[in-house]
């Protein structure tokens, strides 16, 4: 996979894989792509090659540890959320620049505008889903949904790389069902706190 031709549809398919996956799970995102680029696993653009910096591994690496325990404690994990509302979402537009870092300002401004605005329908999807799911008793499904965010997270890295094409498809399926579900989810958000309200 070291081989992988960065094309404009590779580099768009990473702006874009980075920028959505930076909305789930940030911390390994960044360690994910950067271990993989370090192993020559993959072929990162020029502007990504500080991911596979020792010292950047190793603070992704923490984070990931941190991320991935949080992420398993129901309420925690919307704490945890609520934090990152403010840290994905810049993040995934400036990783989906850097990976334009040599294609000039306005490559670099437009891929800014996409990972961000894919940074945050990721990242609100997912915490819309996690309050939902936290107001179910029992621990089990935060832990499974949790598990399942990891493996797809994991799956549209492999993606981003292995099949660009796949990848863009999928994002653009994303997209549609996120117009479609976000006013549901936050609908059924105010109706529980309504009736919390009232009991």
């Amino acid at each position: 996979m070291g081989s992988w031709p960065l094309d404009l549809t590779g580099l768009l398919a990473i702006a874009a894989g980075l920028g959505w996956a930076s909305g789930i799970r940030l911390y390994a995102t960044l360690f994910v792509v950067g271990l993989a680029g370090n192993l020559d696993w993959v072929s990162l653009p020029e502007g990504l090659h500080v991911l596979q910096h020792p010292w950047v591994l190793g603070a992704s690496g923490l984070m990931l540890l941190v991320e991935f325990l949080a992420d398993k404690v129901a309420w925690i994990d919307s704490l945890w959320d609520g934090v990152h509302s403010f840290i994905r979402i810049p993040a995934g537009a400036a990783l989906a620049a850097m990976a334009f870092g040599g294609q000039g300002a306005e490559w670099q401004t437009a891929m800014a505008i996409v990972g961000g605005g894919l940074a945050a329908g990721a990242h609100f999807a997912k915490a819309g889903t996690r309050a939902a799911v936290n107001a179910s008793p029992e621990p089990f499904s935060n832990i499974a949904v949790s598990f399942a965010e990891d493996s797809l997270v994991l799956f549209t890295l492999w993606l981003m790389f292995a099949h660009p094409w796949l990848l863009l498809a999928f994002l653009g399926v994303f997209l549609a069902l996120l117009v479609w579900l976000l006013p549901k989810v936050f609908r059924l958000l105010g109706g529980w706190r309504q009736a919390r309200r009232q009991a």
